[in-house]
């Protein structure tokens, strides 16, 4: 029953993209359904095959190791503080600063030029298949790997002469996946065989959903792809190093402001909504903020596959990520009691995205630093980029849905 509540999902969401199409006669729907049978593809090897598990248990182990690597540097530093319970460290500790040392790999990856081949590599193939132009699947696959604003900085020298609409599948592929250095957090909060599918179905899903919204064509002339490199090339390798390890902590930092923020708000609008439900009703209701917002979000996540008597938790979830960010909602998951394991994997993956309100300034506002008429045009079309990527996110929770 729930796969077939699963396909009735997916083609509600598609006829919500269609909905809102820009150019509903030119949508291209060959491609739409050869990347549904891709991903289809991939869910079923990543979560149902021995390879799949075997090729998962591998990138879990290769992150495992590198987070206690990371440990030690972040031991020598802040050993000294004594914290309550030992064995379990804060998360800005055991969570965060890691991301300093991935980042500092990932610099050393982009400086060798093996990881630009990669990108290159992978960015040729898809293009090969998702029908359209090199530009959009060399973003779409940097993205997942340099994160949603670092990767503009690689188009500068051809973002003035990019058009709109490859504007915005450019945008809402970087909003639609997540940056490989903070891969190894969401291992700690989630089962990594659901972010490595997300990653995976969201490469493709970016496109599907763009391809309906914002359907064109790219001529062969205008197939161009300049990538800039003339940054890394100036610097020495201690230089670039310096600057990765730099960027990795302030990724931590502002990631761990974020949650203060944003898990303080959420407790006080938790407690304000409870107090005026219980005032209204003598004691007898006890709904809040979340459980409020999930009662919204909840015929979505069942229409992703999330069983009824969960979809108003999963909701719940689903609609804290879009609201604060995936940090946010990953917490809210892992205290989640009495819920499926079936809905806890479909939310997981779910979660596994920068859709969510603050990526629209974050993306807007990285794109108007190197080009501030683009910035403006895609600050116009924030919320339709918004509606887009947290439909790649229902359609790769849907069909993961299917395989678990």
């Amino acid at each position: 029953m729930h796969i077939l509540i699963g396909i009735i999902g997916i083609i509600v969401f598609l006829a919500l993209a269609f909905l809102f199409s820009s150019d509903k006669k030119n949508v291209r729907w060959h491609y739409v359904g050869l990347l549904l049978i891709i991903q289809l593809i991939f869910a079923f090897i990543l979560l149902k095959t021995t390879a799949g598990i075997t090729i998962i248990g591998g990138i879990s182990n290769g992150f495992n190791y590198l987070l206690q690597k990371a440990a030690e540097g972040v031991n020598f530093v802040f050993g000294g503080f004594k914290f309550v319970d030992p064995k379990n460290p804060p998360f800005f500790f055991s969570v965060l600063l890691p991301i300093v040392f991935i980042s500092a790999l990932i610099g050393i990856l982009q400086y060798t030029r093996i990881l630009p081949w990669i990108i290159n590599v992978l960015g040729f193939l898809i293009s090969k298949i998702n029908g359209m132009g090199r530009l959009e699947s060399y973003n779409a696959v940097a993205a997942a790997i340099l994160g949603q604003s670092e990767v503009f900085i690689s188009l500068k020298q051809q973002l003035p002469y990019i058009p709109k609409q490859r504007l915005y599948t450019l945008t809402a592929s970087a909003m639609s996946t997540v940056s490989a250095s903070i891969i190894g957090a969401y291992f700690t909060l989630i089962e990594p065989k659901y972010v490595v599918t997300a990653v995976v179905l969201n490469l493709f899903g970016g496109f599907i959903i763009a391809s309906i919204i914002n359907p064109y064509t790219v001529n062969e002339e205008d197939d161009k792809l300049l990538v800039d490199e003339s940054e890394t090339k100036k610097q020495s390798f201690f230089e670039m190093l310096g600057e990765y390890i730099l960027d990795g902590f302030k990724v931590a930092v502002i990631v761990g402001a974020m949650l203060i923020g944003y898990i303080a708000i959420i407790a006080l609008l938790n407690g304000l909504v409870s107090g005026i439900f219980s005032l209204i009703s003598g004691g007898a209701i006890k709904w809040d903020f979340q459980t409020l917002i999930g009662f919204v979000f909840a015929p979505f996540a069942f229409l992703a596959g999330v069983p009824w008597q969960d979809a108003v938790k999963s909701g719940s979830v689903m609609a804290t990520k879009l609201l604060s960010n995936e940090f946010v909602a990953m917490q809210s998951l892992g205290s989640l009691k009495g819920i499926s394991e079936h809905a806890k994997g479909i939310t997981s993956v779910f979660l596994v995205s920068f859709a969510n309100f603050s990526s629209i300034g974050i993306i807007s506002g990285a794109i108007k630093s190197l080009n501030s008429e683009k910035g403006d045009v895609v600050a116009r079309f924030g919320i339709k980029l918004l509606f887009g990527a947290t439909l790649v996110s229902f359609i790769s929770a849907a069909i993961a849905g299917f395989f678990i």
